[in-house]
């Protein structure tokens, strides 16, 4: 799906064609070209629109709370009607087609990675993300249940990092079951 598409519901018309525009002519500061790393990137010329100031307010800071946020939003979709939200239409269509989707989202991403399409590669993450949050919702699954696995994956990684490490020696002479140690 286009994703003038799928930002149809969160943005006027346009908008963010005219975003997308702006960013590849460079019309868009970023932190880093203010010297500023504390600052987030904002667009010079974009002033709010209608009843979207705090939601453009929002992807002007943009952050990884986004995604609590869209969780949020995702499940609050739920019972939502179907012919409004695109993710009640997801949800309504079961578990099945939710898989299915972030299925077809995740190729289309490997084969923006393969390639080499920077800004292909970044707007399909987006869509895997947003799937994935999805088949939480689906699933019943809440994002700090992922963000507290994450962490003690990174305790793990932690942990083993060096060939001086108990830990790893031990993990290397023992089976775990498991290869997905940062």
């Amino acid at each position: 799906m286009a994703k003038s598409a799928k930002m149809k519901g969160f943005l006027p018309n346009g908008v963010w064609k005219k975003q997308q525009a702006r960013m590849k002519a460079g019309q868009m500061r970023t932190a880093a070209s203010d010297n500023d790393t504390a600052k987030a990137a904002q667009p010079e010329s974009i002033q709010p629109v209608g009843p979207l100031p705090l939601l453009q307010s929002l992807a002007l800071h943009a952050s990884p709370e986004v995604l609590n946020r869209l969780w949020l939003l995702i499940d609050s979709r739920k019972g939502a009607d179907p012919e409004l939200s695109h993710s009640a239409r997801l949800l309504a269509r079961g578990t099945p087609r939710v898989a299915q989707k972030l299925g077809e989202e995740a190729i289309e991403c490997i084969v923006e990675l393969s390639t080499g399409s920077r800004l292909g590669l970044i707007g399909e993450s987006a869509d895997v993300l947003y799937h994935l949050l999805v088949a939480w919702v689906s699933a019943g699954i809440r994002p700090e249940e992922v963000w507290r696995e994450l962490e003690q994956r990174e305790k793990v990684s932690y942990l083993s990092e060096g060939d001086d490490v108990a830990l790893k020696r031990l993990l290397g002479s023992v089976q775990i079951g498991t290869t997905k140690i940062p």
